[in-house]
């Protein structure tokens, strides 16, 4: 369907726009009281709905209610109030157009130069844990109308949908109106706001369809674990919002601009509050993340260290350590004491003054945690460049992670432990491994989850000794490894991220006196490995999943 026919000829330039006339309608009355008492100041006649009429007449503001305006009252509880054309004609009329100015004046309706709207709080009410139908009604339909219509005319009308921009609107009242360039800003913002808004109310949806029928996507066999996953229900279109958060000094590298955006509804190290330090880099926040989920995915007190996005070391607390989330760090940060000279580190308890003390003489750029000690941040506030964050509460990872590929985007769902249960492990060679040791394979198996692949880790005691990550064959992975624990790799535990497609790599475990090994099993060529820790008399555990990291 196309729209009306455009010539230029017939247009009037209108760069500065005077506020006469004003539609306000905000579930969010931030600041409303100071507007509307500016706006009055200046002689602008207001026009509003509901309970934000109620609220300007509270403030001492004269309000014209909307049903003034129409002619039909306010029905059907709220879902009836602006839609009419007696709103929407004097929203989209240009005035450039000398025709449209002429039926406005046949049809006795007034434009409006300004409209004021922000939307029904749908996220809050979602994330309230509210009934479905409770939900339902916290879907705007007139305000949305009145934003699109608004930003589609802003040759004409200012649309504001957010409290900050109220003292800018403030100002163009002493500037005589609104400029165009504002005006357009404006639109773009509040388009903006409606696809955020329209975005979480579709992805909404598609969890209600997906909870409404779980058995309609069944997951592969439990031995399908090097086929396709479990199968889930992915919108057919994917809207992805965030609000600009800040700009950043540069990208991955210092020819690369580079922004942060947060999702209105997120948990994590995007909404984390900075307490001290430089400004955040975009490496920063890429190591940060990283080191987060890596710490985060142990119920236990845990540390991990991360540069360029892989562990330098992660550990637990040792038992019985009398201040836990320092043992944890003590235990990470010996793992690889060099590659963790400017690092990045994150603890998944607060921050508590021995470990602080432990981490102020080693070079750091980030520290995340969930709460600092008061005697911990006024020991790290004297390191004037380690940026000290603290982590939003109840932080949490998305369900469902993006990925941009040229051309679109990837979509998983989050890999993680939420019910790792190691009695389902199958053990395939030598004899059962004790509680202590099977303690040990548990962590080394959470723990490589957090390395890029093709990803081997040993550990020992709770804590890993030697990491090999990222090598483009495994047998590489596992020489980086046993180099890096080099004494330690005696007695250890290792998990690797895949099979082992021959038995070299495993070999190269054996020959540094590796103990125990964790793997998803699935190698065509399983049997040679299994023989080889079978030779060797070391217990060989398969999981039946894997954990790539790319």
């Amino acid at each position: 369907m196309s729209g009306p026919q455009h010539d230029p000829s017939l247009y009037t330039h209108r760069d500065t726009v005077p506020i006469t006339r004003a539609l306000i309608s905000v579930s969010d009355k931030r600041g409303l009281a100071e507007l509307v008492q500016g706006l009055a100041t200046s002689g602008v006649e207001i026009v509003s709905t509901g309970s934000t009429a109620k609220a300007i007449a509270d403030a001492g503001v004269a309000v014209t209610e909307v049903s003034s305006v129409t002619g039909f009252p306010e029905s059907l509880d709220g879902r009836v109030k602006t839609l009419h054309p007696g709103v929407h004609a004097g929203i989209l009329a240009d005035l450039r157009l000398e025709s449209h100015r002429t039926q406005l004046a046949d049809l006795g309706i007034r434009p409006f130069d300004l409209v004021v709207v922000n939307l029904y709080p749908f996220r809050e009410t979602v994330a309230s844990g509210a009934e479905p139908d409770a939900v339902i009604e916290q879907i705007d339909i007139g305000g949305p109308a009145l934003v699109r219509a608004s930003a589609k005319n802003f040759a004409n009308v200012a649309i504001v949908v957010s409290p900050n921009r109220y003292d800018d609107i403030i100002a163009s009242l002493a500037e005589g109106g609104t400029r165009l360039d504002v005006r357009r800003t404006l639109a773009a913002e509040a388009f903006a706001h409606t696809a955020s808004y329209d975005g979480a109310v579709a992805g909404w949806f598609a969890e209600q369809l997906a909870a409404a029928d779980p058995g309609a996507f069944p997951a592969p066999a439990p031995d399908a674990f090097d086929g396709p996953g479990a199968h889930r229900s992915f919108p057919e279109t994917l809207a992805v919002s965030a609000e600009l958060s800040s700009t950043l000094r540069y990208g991955e590298n210092s020819h690369q601009q580079a922004a942060i955006y947060t999702s209105p509804d997120g948990h994590g190290i995007a909404q984390a509050t900075q307490l001290h330090g430089k400004e955040m880099s975009y490496n920063n926040y890429v190591d940060g993340d990283a080191a987060v989920r890596a710490a985060y995915d142990f119920a236990e007190p845990a540390v991990a260290i991360i540069k360029h996005a892989n562990p330098c070391g992660i550990a637990v607390a040792a038992p019985n350590a009398p201040d836990a989330i320092a043992s944890a760090h003590a235990r990470a940060h010996a793992c690889d004491p060099v590659s963790a000279f400017g690092g990045v580190i994150a603890a998944n308890r607060p921050v508590t003054l021995a470990m602080a003390e432990s981490v102020k003489d080693i070079f750091t750029e980030v520290l995340i945690a969930p709460a600092f000690e008061s005697d911990a941040f006024e020991l790290l506030k004297t390191k004037k460049n380690l940026r000290l964050l603290t982590l939003p509460e109840g932080y949490r990872r998305e369900d469902t992670e993006l990925r941009q590929i040229s051309g679109g985007f990837l979509a998983q769902t989050v890999d993680r432990f939420d019910e790792l249960d190691r009695s389902r492990w199958t053990l395939v060679a030598g004899d059962a491994a004790d509680e202590t040791m099977l303690d040990d394979l548990e962590f080394a198996w959470k723990a490589c989850r957090s390395v890029k692949s093709n990803a081997i880790l040993l550990a020992s005691h709770g804590a890993s000794v030697g990491v090999g990550m990222g090598q483009v064959n495994r047998v590489d992975s596992c020489h980086l490894a046993v180099s890096r624990a080099g004494d330690r790799a005696r007695g250890s535990v290792a998990a690797s991220d895949a099979f082992f497609p021959f038995a070299d790599g495993l070999e190269v475990l054996l020959e540094a006196g590796v103990a125990a090994v964790v793997q998803p099993g699935g190698s065509v060529r399983d049997e040679e490995v299994i023989a080889a820790a079978q030779k060797a008399g070391v217990a060989m555990y398969f999981t039946g999943e894997r954990h790539f990291f790319h």
